[in-house]
């Protein structure tokens, strides 16, 4: 089969979607060989990104061909809007597609497309046959955080997954717990749900190619730190590790540092008067974004990963922390158990003692620390990035005999 891959905005600010979409896609690039489908990559940026450029496989600036289109193009194109216009004027409940969707869909007929593959929550178009991938739906288990339900945002959601969805030829998840949660949201039959195990960036394991002075040097961390890499969204739950160090350092005189990084997404300003609020001001570290060849050093030197997100079914910073050696404290999370098994300690992220008492058994128990580091190293080389492609492969593979039947 021909297929479309949809490369979405090559952005490392935001986080682990960018990390999970660039490093399945490099995989997916890298081997298509192995496969016998024909992959065609389109991206809406005007710049053709060189580290995914391979002999085998075709790249497609779709905007620079919308915008290289000819006279005769962009008057046909607007001959078809005007009668589009008078067509929704009679049938009001038609689904309406804008021009730019009508150009994609084109383009991808006459590219010949038989299926197209998107690696995060989204499709080129739902009038092709189309793989998608949903990391989470918590716009609908936890409405309440801002982030999923304020500005239209939970109405967005919830019409993009409705219609996303119950088209959708095949969807990939990571857990059985996204796979039921999917089914009883909308109503997806079982077959087209394909459960693929969220993978450990490949970056995890290239801890011999770091700078690890230079990084140390750059951030002048102390000893012992508990690493927080995450986005300053309010799900995240940074207040619930603050709670937890300020309980070990006045019941037990406890004192871990506390490392935050990445970028704000509106509540860092909260956080920080939190910070000022709890007296934690010498204790705790804002680095901000912190670049990937940074991560390594930052994972490896601290005491623990403590990642407290009331999202789930699965992260991927505890998949990298146990790749890079780090013991991880995390909540206990609908799918947690599923994705991290007895390589983590999981704890409820409500809890401000079970958090602080969690951490401090690292701290009085260092067998515990040691085995839940080698169970983290034993658990992070499970699922690679290749073994999710070889997935990606066997699907195409199942769809094929399906797609074969029309022309």
């Amino acid at each position: 089969m021909r297929v479309g891959i949809f490369a979405g905005t090559q952005i490392p600010e935001l986080g682990g979607g960018y990390t999970f979409e660039s490093q399945v896609l490099a995989t997916l690039l890298k081997f298509a060989p192995q496969s016998h489908h024909k992959f065609v990559l389109y991206t809406f940026s005007q710049d053709i990104p060189e580290d995914l450029s391979y002999s085998h496989v075709q790249i497609i600036s779709l905007a620079r061909c919308f915008k290289q289109r000819t006279f005769q193009e962009r008057l046909i194109s607007k001959i078809r809007r005007t009668a589009s216009a008078i067509s929704r004027k009679r049938h009001s409940n038609k689904f309406k597609m804008d021009v730019a969707a009508k150009f994609v869909l084109d383009y991808l007929i006459q590219n010949n497309t038989d299926i197209t593959l998107s690696l995060s929550p989204y499709c080129l178009t739902m009038e092709l046959p189309y793989i998608t991938v949903v990391w989470d739906l918590q716009h609908r288990l936890q409405p309440y955080f801002p982030e999923v339900s304020t500005a239209g945002e939970w109405e967005n959601r919830e019409q993009s997954y409705t219609m996303m969805l119950k088209r959708a030829s095949f969807i990939i998840t990571g857990t059985q717990t996204g796979k039921e949660e999917i089914e009883r949201f909308y109503q997806v039959p079982s077959a087209r749900i394909k459960v693929l195990p969220l993978p450990t960036p490949q970056f995890a394991f290239n801890s011999a190619q770091c700078d690890e002075k230079r990084v140390l040097e750059k951030y002048s961390l102390p000893e012992n730190y508990l690493f927080y890499p995450a986005q300053f969204w309010s799900h995240k739950n940074h207040i619930g590790l603050l709670l937890a160090s300020k309980w070990l350092r006045d019941k037990y005189n406890l004192v871990f540092p506390v490392v935050f990084s990445g970028s704000d997404k509106g509540n860092q300003i909260y956080i920080k008067q939190r910070v000022a609020e709890l007296d934690l001001t010498e204790q705790v570290y804002f680095l901000g974004f912190v670049p990937q060849e940074d991560l390594i050093p930052l994972y490896r030197n601290a005491f623990a990963l403590v990642f407290l997100s009331f999202f789930g079914p699965d992260n991927l910073p505890p998949l990298e922390a146990f790749a890079i050696g780090c013991p991880v404290v995390a909540s206990n999370v609908s799918g947690a158990q599923e994705q991290l098994g007895d390589a983590a300690l999981l704890v409820d992220p409500k809890n401000t003692e079970q958090i602080a008492l969690a951490i401090k058994s690292l701290w009085d128990d260092k067998t515990l620390r040691q085995n839940l580091i080698q169970r983290g190293l034993v658990r992070a080389t499970k699922w690679t990035t290749q073994d999710y492609v070889k997935g990606i492969f066997s699907i195409l593979d199942e769809f094929e005999a399906i797609r074969r039947c029309w022309l």
